[in-house]
């Protein structure tokens, strides 16, 4: 590897790291500071008429909420406070793979030109809608869920305003340095691909997926990135394809669709294994109904497309 890879990636890596920090430390420590506030226990309350309709009970509102205003680990950790069946723990994993995180993988897919409005409506309509699928199709489940072993990232006992300002601020600042230790890396790995030329190579190899996807076969590296390491680190080589690919509005929607619906599935698969719940389904579901949402809006996109291009039925040309 030369230096001037080195040079290039690190460079790409602080360009990315710097674009995606300045959402996620705001919206980190706006967040972190919130949870600390009885809005919290006002959404919960809000939430729980609703619990019935997706086989859930009132109290499993909270590590909902919890999932998608803090993350995944603070969301499980809620869930081992809980009694619940088999079931109801498998119906909370679900909804919390497809949303979660909410505000700042929100945020972040909105700096590549995605709408707010657009994430936010597939993330947590695929939620409510996987709920009511398995409530109404499954009829077992109905033994005691049995918890393993699960460390706490999400618990916190603070008290003061002062101690809960200097936690929130670590929080953000955590959340930056991870993304770094991330983006660096792999953006200097990107990075060695390109001047190795691997990246026409991987191209092709993902032309399948891609086209299967009615994506553009540089979308590639991008759809990788975000499968194996998550919408925020996907979004930042995103930025990055915009700039260097000249992705179309379609192929970002497109992308992120896919991801919003299906990201980080080796981490976010495994992470629920201490619920003592099946989680080869949690990817398996995830990956298909990603790419048949992510197909039928591509078909739906391309038809729109081609009845825009086409003249008019009932116009004639006088001579």
């Amino acid at each position: 590897m030369s230096l001037e890879t080195l040079r290039v990636g690190f460079r790409n890596g602080w360009q990315t790291t710097w674009i995606l920090g300045k959402v996620i430390f705001p919206v980190t420590l706006i967040v972190t500071l919130l949870s600390f506030t009885p809005l919290l226990d006002w959404v919960v309350r809000v939430c729980q008429p609703f619990m019935g309709w997706l086989g859930l009970p009132g109290e499993a509102a909270i590590p909902l909420v919890i999932a998608n205003v803090l993350n995944l680990y603070a969301g499980i950790g809620a869930i081992l406070s809980l009694e619940l069946t088999v079931k109801e723990v498998f119906i909370l994993a679900m909804m919390m793979s497809f949303s979660h995180n909410l505000f700042i993988e929100t945020v972040v897919s909105s700096k590549v030109g995605v709408r707010a409005s657009v994430v936010v409506l597939v993330r947590v309509g695929l939620a409510v809608l996987s709920a009511v699928i398995i409530n109404v199709s499954w009829g077992g489940g109905a033994e005691p869920a049995q918890y393993g072993f699960l460390p706490d990232k999400g618990a916190v006992e603070l008290t003061g305003w002062l101690e809960i300002t200097v936690h929130a601020l670590q929080t953000a600042l955590m959340g930056i340095f991870q993304l770094a230790m991330i983006v660096f890396p792999l953006m200097i790995f990107i990075q060695w691909m390109k001047d190795l030329k691997f990246l026409d190579v991987f191209t092709r190899w993902m032309q399948p997926v891609t086209k299967t996807l009615g994506l553009s076969p540089n979308t590639a590296t991008a759809l990788s990135a975000g499968l194996l390491f998550g919408l925020a680190y996907g979004a930042g080589l995103i930025i990055q394809a915009v700039k260097e690919d000249h992705l179309q509005k379609r192929d970002i929607y497109l992308l992120f669709i896919f991801l919003v619906a299906c990201h980080a599935v080796i981490e976010d698969t495994l992470i629920f294994i201490p619920l003592g719940i099946p989680v080869w389904p949690l990817l398996v579901i995830r990956l298909v109904i990603a790419a048949i949402l992510t197909i039928m809006i591509a078909l739906l996109w391309k038809r729109i497309d081609t009845k825009r291009d086409q003249p008019s039925e009932g116009v004639r040309h006088e001579i």
